[in-house]
């Protein structure tokens, strides 16, 4: 049984629904400990993670862009991720062109409506895309259409996929030029190591186009 500051001091008032809260509590955070050591022992996963930051570096470096979709938490962490690149992580420097496909909900709402909720990103990347650019897909489960659909129109138009997914890749991984699959398949855990790798990948290449030489 886990040991908390002050606990025998408290002992005569909590209840057993607190205790049960409180050890709750201390196992979700070593989950997600766990999960984030196996990913740090997975040299597969930290290969793909540096050749990602590279492949994104070089992109900025040739004009290009880098866009971001999910859906649910994985939309939040990829407009998180893209607010990192288009405003700041750790320097003062010159915005870089990032975006979350999701943003505008006049344009979601009117394709998923007019055509297909499985349309919303393509339509966007058919739009805006352009060969050398770099879509990263966001999806627990690696099974988003909507994600396997404008991965499909990222590739015709000679643009870079990137998934990350968790455990296996699902359907996605097919589709991905790289592919970082977190060893899991508990969401929640999973969105966790997605956005310690995302920070991974904005600080490596933040520092390699505006750090000191």
């Amino acid at each position: 049984m886990l040991k908390y500051p002050g606990e025998g001091k408290r002992l005569e008032i909590l209840t057993d629904k607190e205790r049960a809260r409180l050890d709750r509590i201390s196992q979700a955070i070593g989950e997600s400990i766990e999960l984030k050591k196996n990913v740090l022992e997975d040299k597969g996963i930290i290969d793909t993670v540096a050749r990602v930051a590279k492949v994104i570096e070089d992109t900025f470096r040739n004009g290009g862009k880098v866009f971001f979709c999910g859906n649910g938490g994985s939309a939040a962490d990829a407009q998180h991720l893209a607010a990192e690149f288009s405003g700041r992580f750790y320097f003062d420097r010159a915005p870089l062109f990032s975006e979350a496909l999701h943003v505008n909900t006049s344009y979601l709402t009117a394709v998923a409506n007019d055509y297909s909720f499985d349309e919303v990103y393509a339509r966007l990347i058919r739009g805006k895309g352009s060969k050398g650019d770099v879509l990263v897909g966001l999806s627990t489960s690696g099974n988003s259409i909507n994600i396997i659909r404008a991965f499909e129109a990222a590739l015709e138009a000679g643009m870079i996929t990137v998934g990350i997914t968790g455990k296996g890749g699902g359907l996605m991984k097919d589709k991905c030029t790289h592919l970082i699959a977190v060893p899991s398949k508990d969401t929640p855990r999973i969105q966790e190591a997605h956005i310690t790798l995302g920070h991974v990948i904005c600080e490596l290449v933040e520092a390699a186009l505006f750090g000191k030489k």
